[in-house]
Formats: C-alpha cells, sequence, structure tokens
C-alpha cells in the first residue's frame, strides 16, 4: 500500500477549498490523502481509513466559517489520538473564512496553526513545512518587504521607461545554493551538481515585454504581437544591445544574467525539479505547446522571490558560453566563457517544449539566432554606497 504525506480532516462544506490546498501539495511533490481520493464507494470509510491510518505521516484538521463539522469531529475522535499517541504532527489549519476565534479541540490549542486568513505569512509554505520537517527559504519574509541596508540588500524598484511604461525590478539577496541536477535526475550536461555562491542583484520581475523592448528600441520583431507578451524572435546580439542602451538612458548597469544567477533566481530556496515542486501543469506554466504561443506575462504563478515565468513562456539568454557540463564551472556566480564560441547559453524552456524547463535544464543556441521562443530578462548590479 503506497505511503500518504498528510491526512486532511475537514469539514464537508470547506471541501472545495481543501480540494485546492491538496492540488497545490501534489504540486509539492507530496501525496494528501483526501477522502474524495481515496474511499472506495460502497465499502466502510472507518475499515478503509483504519486500514490506511500506518501509512500516514501527518494530519492536517481545516477549520472554516462554520467550525468542525459532524464528521470531522467523528474523524478525530477516531483516529487524532492515533497519530498523537505515534507522535505524528497534526496541525491545525485556519482557512481563508475562519472565525477570528474558531473553536477548537484542547489539545490542537497548543499547536502551531496555519493561518491562510494570513496571505503575506505564506501558509502554504508553513503547511509544507509541517507535513515535512524541511522549512522553506526565507518563508517568513513577504516578498514586497526589503532588507535593510546593513544586510547588503538595497530596496526592488521601478525604472521609469517613459511613456507609461515601467521596468520592475526585484531584489534577489545574495546566498549560496546547489547548481544543477543530483545524480539520478537531470542530463549530463546539468552536472556535476556543484556549490555556487552568488551576490546580491536585481532580476526582472518578468522577461522584457515588448511594449519595454519598443520603448528602448524603437522596434519590435516578435512574431506573437502583444505589448505584455514576452519580446522575442531576438538574438543574444539583440539583447545585449537592449541592456547597453537602457543602461545609457537610465544611468545604472544592466546586463544579462549569468547562467548561476539565473537558476539561483528561478529556485528561490527551492531544491525540487521546478520553483513549485516536482511537477508541472498547464495551471503553472506556459510550456509544451499547451498554449501554441507566448502569452502575456505574469499569468501564471510567481517564486518565492516574486519572478514570474522562470518556467516556459519563453527560453532567455544568459551571459554565458555554452559547455557540455560543469566541470571547471566558476563557483563565484560569474559568467563562463570560452574564446571561441558562438554558442550562448538560454534557459527555463519555452512555449513550445514539453517539459523542457526545469529549474536545472540548460539549453544553447547560436548568439545570432533568432525564433518565437527566445527572450530575455535583465539584471541590474547597483554599487553599494556603504
Amino acid at each position: 500500500m503506497s505511503e500518504f504525506d498528510v491526512f486532511l480532516c475537514h469539514n464537508s462544506q470547506d471541501k472545495p477549498e481543501v480540494k485546492k490546498i491538496a492540488r497545490q501539495l501534489q504540486q509539492e511533490g507530496l501525496k494528501p490523502w483526501l477522502d474524495e481520493w481515496e474511499l472506495r464507494p460502497g465499502l466502510s470509510w472507518q475499515e478503509l481509513l483504519e486500514e490506511q491510518i500506518e501509512d500516514i505521516k501527518t494530519a492536517a484538521v481545516f477549520v472554516g466559517s462554520s467550525g468542525l463539522g459532524p464528521w470531522q469531529k467523528r474523524e478525530m475522535r477516531a483516529f487524532l489520538s492515533e497519530f498523537v499517541d505515534r507522535g505524528c504532527p497534526v496541525i491545525p489549519v485556519l482557512l481563508e473564512n475562519a472565525p477570528q476565534k474558531p473553536k477548537l479541540p484542547i489539545f490542537l490549542k497548543a499547536m502551531t496553526w496555519v493561518d491562510f486568513r494570513r496571505r503575506e505569512s505564506n501558509p502554504m509554505g508553513k503547511l509544507v513545512w509541517g507535513v515535512t520537517g524541511n522549512k522553506p527559504v526565507d518563508f517568513n519574509t513577504p516578498i514586497s518587504e526589503t532588507v535593510t541596508p546593513e544586510k547588503g540588500q538595497a530596496q526592488s524598484f521601478t525604472e521609469d521607461l517613459g511613456n507609461g511604461i515601467t521596468l520592475e525590478m526585484i531584489s534577489i539577496p545574495g546566498g549560496s545554493f546547489m547548481m544543477g541536477s543530483p545524480e539520478g535526475e537531470g542530463d549530463s550536461y546539468e552536472k556535476p551538481q556543484h556549490e555556487v555562491i552568488v551576490q546580491d542583484f536585481f532580476i526582472g520581475k518578468y522577461p522584457i515585454t515588448q511594449a519595454q523592448y519598443k520603448q528602448v528600441m524603437s522596434k519590435n520583431l516578435s512574431n506573437f504581437k502583444g505589448d505584455d507578451r514576452p519580446v522575442e524572435t531576438v538574438s543574444w546580439q539583440d539583447a545585449e544591445e537592449f541592456c547597453q542602451s537602457l543602461s545609457r538612458q537610465t544611468g545604472k548597469k544592466y546586463r544579462l544574467p549569468t547562467e548561476a544567477e539565473w537558476e539561483y533566481a528561478c529556485r528561490a530556496g527551492t531544491t525540487t525539479q521546478y520553483h513549485f515542486g516536482q511537477a508541472i501543469t498547464d495551471k503553472l506554466a506556459n510550456y509544451g505547446r499547451n498554449v501554441g504561443q507566448t502569452t502575456s506575462v505574469g499569468q501564471f504563478p510567481p517564486n518565492a522571490f516574486g519572478l514570474y515565468d522562470m518556467h516556459g513562456n519563453v527560453w532567455e539568454w544568459c551571459q554565458d558560453d555554452w559547455h557540455n557540463n560543469y566541470e571547471g564551472a566558476p563557483t563565484n556566480g560569474s559568467p563562463w566563457l570560452s574564446e571561441n564560441s558562438s554558442n550562448k547559453l538560454i534557459r527555463g524552456g519555452s512555449w513550445n517544449d514539453d517539459p523542457f524547463c526545469r529549474s536545472a535544464i540548460r539549453n544553447y543556441t547560436s548568439r545570432d539566432a533568432r525564433s518565437s521562443d527566445l527572450g530575455f530578462r535583465v539584471v541590474c548590479v547597483v554599487p553599494r554606497t556603504t
């Protein structure tokens, strides 16, 4: 019998919301036990649950506007004491519509809650932490919150490009991470996995859009037209010229991200195949020709840094030249260049790839190549004033 990560104890009136959370847990690579999915019609739910209880590691008790339901109370009396006796976590979860002072059984009042009423507290991250024991990176810090200058990170900022067009840049705190894929995962050119230290930098919240590109370069060669769609059909040299023009116009230093910066920003502290978990669906990214073209930026969920479209939509140019693997790669986040290479790194996958868009996936093409699945985002490095 397969092992379940978490038993979802809930009032039937809250089932739609609990099912949404169950699907999010699946996207994190977890296996939730939900009655609708696991109880075979015509059999006793108590007998079936008794058979499966030993294969469930954690329990989550959901509380919504109606409080605990009658069947939920029966489940709790019958089975939750078993989790407590086994020393398994029992997590009270307050849904968005839960009352301000929910009524909980005495033994649950001593447990740390997960509160979906407070979105800024990253409740899903806390729930995953409770289930797995693995604490998300920086889950306490809302994306919009800035770190003090003493910690080496400046505020995120918005660049005014003129004519009502702006460029949002997100502050990424420096740190270390494991770059590439571990053994048993990914391809040979994503290995060996190695530790890289990255300094603070700013990166575009979205890939560069057609409106932004037109405002800076006075042209748009994209195949799939739309101001809010990512610019595409741009070569590596086109992207470089955009960065140079933007730097001249703003007085700041803009450039393409290094490959290490790109993966660090994409992962946002995660180690799973995608920043949202181990699996990908068409609800999470534009990939695999499920749409058949680019989509407007920001249509899919962001990662923990607040970056959008890191998986799919368009491949994104990096500074680095192509190398067949990571043997001899820099470990300080700098670009890996070679004297005679004409091939440049692209990252992230696109609308045209199925599902070639994991966090660690690497690809390349000629620096002169232009196609409807090639775009870019920019990095800005602001000198410290200390």
